[in-house]
C-alpha cells in the first residue's frame, strides 16, 4: 500500500541531507518525537511524530503571511521565529503527524507546542494544509482557521480520456483536443515512466527543465538535483515522469533527451504534480505535461483525485475543480491572536464567494448547458 508521500521518511531525509531543509535554509528542524530513520508508514508509527520548524522567513511555505509579519514590525514586536508544521515546499493538504493508535493529538502536541514557544520565544504556531482528519482532532484547541481556494481534478469513473472529455461541454471539449493536437503539429513527442523505469537520462534533463523554471524568474531552484536523485532512489514506486522530446530540435532530435518534464509522486488514491520546466517555450506544452498527461495517468491508475499544484485559474476551463483548503494559527500574543481571527474570518467569506464564482466557470455538461 502506497501511503501518503510527504511525510516519507525517504522524501524528508531527502530534503534534510541535500540543504534544502536545515539552519543554512531558514528551517530549524525541531520537530516532536522521534521519527524513526526507516520508512514509518501512518499505520506502523510506534510513538507520536511531528514535524516542527523553526522559520526566519516565509520561503517555502505557500501561506503567505508576510502583511502579519509587517503587522507586528510596525508595533515593534518580532513575527520570527514562528513555528510551522508543514511538509517544506509542498503545499499538498494531508496527514500531519504519525501516532499510534489510540493516540489523542491534541493531547500529545498541544503542551509540547506551548513548550517551544516559551523556549524559543517565538511568536506563534502554524499549521499549513491540514487535511479534514487533523483539523478535527484539532477542533478543540484555540487555533485559527485559515482558507484558501486550489484546484482539483477529480475522477468521476472515466474509462479513459475521452470518457473524461465526453463530460464536458462541447466547446470546452474540443478546445482541449486542439490543445493537445498542438504538441504533434510542433513535431513534439510525449511519453510518461514510472520508478525505476525512468531512464537514467531522462533525469539530468528533467533538473535542467527544472532549473530553467526558477532561472527564468532570477532565483536558484530550492531543491537540487541530488534531491531528486534520493527520491529516485528510495521511494521510486510513488514516482512519474512526462516528459516531450523535439523531434526537429538539432540537438536532441533522433535521442531520448526530453526538452521539457514534469514529475509527479502518487499515492493509493491521489495523483500530485509537483515540478516541471521546459528548455524552451511551446504552445500548450505545459498543459500537456502537467495536466492532460496526469489526467490519463489517474484514470489508468484509478486514483481518485489529482493535484496538479497552487493557482492557476486556467485550471478550471481545463475540469479542475476548485476546492478549500486550510490551514491552521495560533498567535502568543492575544491582540495578534484576535485580529488576525478577524482577519480569517473576513477573508473566509471572500475565499468561499471567488469558490462559488469559480464553480459557475467549469466546463462539465451538468453544470454548464449546452
Amino acid at each position: 500500500m502506497a501511503h501518503y508521500p510527504f511525510l516519507r521518511a525517504a522524501y524528508l531525509n531527502a530534503l534534510a541531507d541535500t540543504g534544502a531543509v536545515g539552519a543554512a535554509a531558514g528551517w530549524h528542524d525541531m520537530s516532536l518525537g522521534d521519527r524513526s530513520p526507516g520508512d514509518l508508514s501512518l499505520e506502523s508509527a510506534a510513538q507520536g511524530w511531528m514535524p516542527l520548524y523553526a522559520k526566519d522567513n516565509p520561503w517555502g511555505e505557500y501561506v503567505f503571511d508576510h502583511q502579519w509579519a509587517h503587522a507586528y514590525q510596525r508595533y515593534g514586536l518580532a513575527y520570527y521565529p514562528k513555528l510551522i508544521t508543514a511538509v517544506p515546499y509542498t503545499p499538498v493538504p494531508g496527514p500531519r503527524w504519525q501516532l499510534p493508535a489510540g493516540q489523542d493529538a491534541a493531547a500529545w502536541l498541544w503542551p509540547q507546542i506551548q513548550a517551544q514557544l516559551q523556549d524559543t520565544g517565538a511568536s506563534g504556531w502554524h499549521l499549513l494544509f491540514p487535511d479534514q482528519p487533523t483539523r478535527e482532532a484539532l477542533a478543540d484547541l484555540p487555533l485559527i482557521s485559515r482558507q484558501a481556494c486550489h484546484f482539483r481534478w477529480f475522477n468521476r469513473g472515466y474509462a479513459d480520456f475521452d470518457g473524461f472529455l465526453d463530460a464536458l461541454v462541447s466547446r470546452k471539449r474540443k478546445g482541449l483536443r486542439r490543445e493537445r493536437r498542438r504538441i504533434s503539429e510542433q513535431h513534439l513527442r510525449t511519453d510518461r515512466a514510472c520508478g525505476n523505469a525512468i531512464p537514467e537520462r531522462w533525469w539530468d534533463a528533467f533538473y535542467a527543465c527544472y532549473a530553467s523554471t526558477y532561472l527564468k524568474r532570477g532565483q536558484a531552484p530550492y531543491l537540487s538535483q541530488q534531491f531528486f536523485r534520493l527520491l529516485a532512489q528510495h521511494m521510486p514506486e510513488q514516482l512519474m515522469m512526462s516528459v516531450a522530446f523535439d523531434e526537429r530540435d538539432p540537438d536532441t532530435a533522433g535521442t531520448d533527451i526530453p526538452v521539457a518534464a514534469a514529475l509527479y509522486l502518487f499515492d493509493d488514491s491521489r495523483l500530485y504534480g509537483r515540478y516541471w520546466g521546459a528548455l524552451r517555450d511551446y504552445d500548450a506544452l505545459h498543459f500537456e505535461l502537467c495536466y492532460y498527461q496526469g489526467i490519463e495517468f489517474s484514470i489508468e491508475r484509478g486514483l481518485n483525485e489529482f493535484d496538479p499544484g497552487v493557482q492557476g485559474e486556467h485550471k478550471l476551463l481545463r475540469g479542475f475543480e476548485p476546492v478549500i483548503t486550510w490551514s491552521l494559527h495560533h498567535l502568543v500574543d492575544r491582540r495578534f491572536h484576535d485580529a488576525i481571527g478577524d482577519f480569517c474570518r473576513r477573508e473566509a467569506a471572500a475565499v468561499a464567494a471567488y469558490r462559488e464564482e469559480a464553480l459557475t466557470l467549469l466546463p462539465f455538461r451538468d453544470t454548464v448547458s449546452e
